[in-house]
């Protein structure tokens, strides 16, 4: 039975069952500050379970694409070297929204696995939550109820908190959970040892499964429970344990889900698996795992960089490099060249690969060549460093040397170090990229004193959209210095000019207070406030004042601005939709525009895009106004 049968079958189970199947949510998460990467089945209806909307079915049933790189069992640094964690998984799941519960939920886990998937009933356990005095929480009595059903009161286990009662935060949904555990080993190891000692022990033989959780309960503030009004149900099942009980190996790399890219990295290295602990055994599952995160969170709208979600990918790109490299002996890029191969495995459950094809490869090609460049003169540093080491530490400068010259992640160094029976100094590295950015700070720093009230009851109102000149009044000003230099800040009542905003500088021009002329170098915004910069004041400002925008300036800025709008369409139209806006500067000289891309753009794009953009000048189309609310 193929993964690909396996997948079918749990979907078209639980569609019999009235489930509608909806397709995976992406990958990576862009409404939720709260993640950066879907990590679970149930992030997408979160909002369901929280009550903020309702949900447009009772019954759902999807695969669901997932990513893990830190936290309990799911360190990078485990991926490859074991046989079983991924950075990127399949959770399978089942899901009722106020409708059916334990009951329904537990038959139908026992049915699929037993009749379906013909796992024999013999190799099966389950925990269940075995309850919490301190927590005033009770034993979960029907949920071992509903499983004496199906099997003998000595399979099933009881749990605790940490493992058998589920918390979507300090507060919210949550509910007792059961987990489903397998005994993969030979009958003559079964003979030996009963399995039930072996369930949560972390044996790689006996093994969780399938997770349902009882969504029941609502933890208030206090730390309370109350009961929910309707119940749910929530369950994960992980696609590559699940395949790899299905086809009998001992090993989630030996299923087939694996085994393709394995033998393609085969076939473009020379070099042949062995299904073992070296390090060359390694390189093969640290490849099979990685490219999936990598491929799955382009095709999703990531691009490595140098912060956040983006880093993330960043970093596994160039944990895959090194191994080739270094074990596989191959000194070119590999990575790209196994795309063609996912994209056709998964373009039935997951197309968005295949339809990105070229896309993602060059990106990834791109972000290959470039760790490429450094990593050879990188991992001679490195090696200096081992070598040089006086204890058995590398230290916070040293990482961050690395981190900063070379491109080398914090947790590649923490690998290298193992591999040499070293340890990083975590915390001087930490130090390091501290004051790095303490440096920064520094440069830009500037020192303000307290503001000079004049009207503390007048308002601060913006009328520049209409007009270039108004008669106003100061409100407040203060004095502030700034590398040496000092300068003025004032506030008026009612200003024309414009604040810095969205790439656009700020207005220049004058203000006329008592006859006297001050100049305006700047226009900024400090909240709702609307800053003006001078060189100078006079020595009162209480007087009617005057302000006039220096308007030649402010309408070839404006063109500017409409101009990088042009740019902006004209480079996802020529380059492609990734593209995204990363900063701008438009002045009345010039303009400047920031996007993301994968790869240097070249002279023949650059001219499409400066045609384009030409193009639609001449055409003179209308330019229309509106002041958004």
């Amino acid at each position: 039975m193929t993964s690909g049968d396996i997948r079918k079958q749990f979907m078209d189970f639980f569609a019999s069952k009235g489930h509608s199947i909806v397709p995976s949510a992406p990958i990576v998460v862009k409404n939720d500050p709260t993640l950066m990467f879907t990590n679970a089945g149930m992030n997408q209806f979160k909002d369901y379970f929280l009550g903020n909307k309702p949900a447009p079915y009772k019954r759902v049933v999807d695969t669901q694409k997932c990513l893990r790189v830190s936290g309990k069992h799911n360190d990078l640094e485990e991926v490859g070297v074991d046989t079983y964690h991924h950075t990127m998984f399949e959770m399978l799941g089942n899901w009722s929204f106020g409708d059916y519960f334990k009951k329904e939920a537990i038959a139908w886990s026992w049915e699929l696995l037993t009749e379906v998937y013909k796992i024999p009933k013999d190799r099966l356990y389950v925990s269940v939550f075995e309850g919490d005095a301190r927590e005033n929480l009770p034993k979960d009595e029907e949920a071992i109820n509903e499983w004496k059903k199906w099997m003998g009161a000595d399979r099933i286990i009881m749990g605790n908190k940490k493992d058998n009662f589920w918390e979507m935060g300090d507060t919210g949904p949550c509910g007792p959970c059961t987990e489903i555990h397998v005994d993969c080993r030979t009958d003559a190891e079964r003979k030996k040892k009963d399995g039930k000692e072996l369930v949560n022990m972390d044996d790689p033989q006996v093994i969780e499964i399938w997770n349902n959780v009882f969504i029941q309960f609502n933890r208030l503030k206090d730390g309370s429970l109350e009961s929910l009004p309707a119940k749910h149900v929530d369950t994960g099942m992980g696609l590559e344990r699940l395949v790899r009980v299905l086809q009998g190996k001992n090993s989630n790399y030996d299923t087939d889900i694996f085994t393709g890219t394995i033998a393609e990295v085969e076939k473009i290295t020379k070099k042949k698996y062995e299904a073992g602990v070296t390090k060359k055994d390694i390189a093969f599952r640290v490849i099979a795992d990685h490219i999936r995160a990598i491929a799955f969170t382009i095709a999703d709208g990531q691009l490595p960089s140098n912060t956040g979600a983006g880093y993330v990918i960043r970093r596994i790109l160039r944990r895959a490099v090194r191994y080739y490299f270094s074990y596989l002996d191959y000194k070119q890029p590999l990575l790209h060249q196994l795309m063609p191969v996912l994209a056709k495995q998964f373009e039935n459950v997951f197309p968005e690969l295949l339809k990105q094809l070229d896309f993602v490869s060059r990106v990834v090609k791109e972000e290959e060549e470039a760790f490429l460049r450094t990593l050879d003169k990188g991992l001679k540093r490195i090696n200096d460093i081992v070598q040089g080491a006086s204890s058995k530490s590398i230290s916070g400068k040293d990482a961050f040397d690395l981190y900063d010259t070379y491109g080398f992640p914090i947790d590649l160094t923490r690998l290298i170090a193992s591999e040499n029976k070293l340890s990083v100094d975590e915390k001087g590295f930490d130090a390091e990229m501290q004051q790095q950015k303490t440096r920064s700070r520094a440069a830009t720093a500037v020192d303000t004193e307290d503001w000079i009230v004049l009207d503390e009851y007048a308002r601060n109102e913006f009328i520049g959209y209409e007009e270039l000149e108004s008669r106003t009044k100061v409100v407040k000003y203060r004095k502030v210095k700034s590398k040496g230099i000092e300068s003025y800040q004032l506030v008026l009542e009612v200003t024309p000019f414009y604040a810095e905003s969205g790439g656009q500088v700020g207005d220049t021009g004058e203000i006329t207070v008592n006859s006297e002329k001050i100049k305006v170098t700047d226009t900024k915004k400090d909240g709702e406030l609307t800053i003006h910069f001078t060189e100078s004041i006079t020595s009162d400002l209480s007087g009617e004042v005057i302000a006039r925008v220096d308007a030649a300036k402010r309408k070839n800025t404006e063109l500017h601005h409409s101009a990088t709008h042009l740019v902006h369409a004209a480079l996802r139209k020529i380059l492609g939709t990734h593209v995204t806006q990363k900063g701008s500067l438009v002045n009345d000289e010039h303009l400047r525009f920031d996007f993301s891309h994968f790869a240097k753009v070249t002279d023949e794009e650059l001219a499409k895009v400066e045609a384009m953009v030409n193009e639609k000048i001449r055409e003179n189309i209308p330019v229309v106004i509106k002041e958004m609310p």
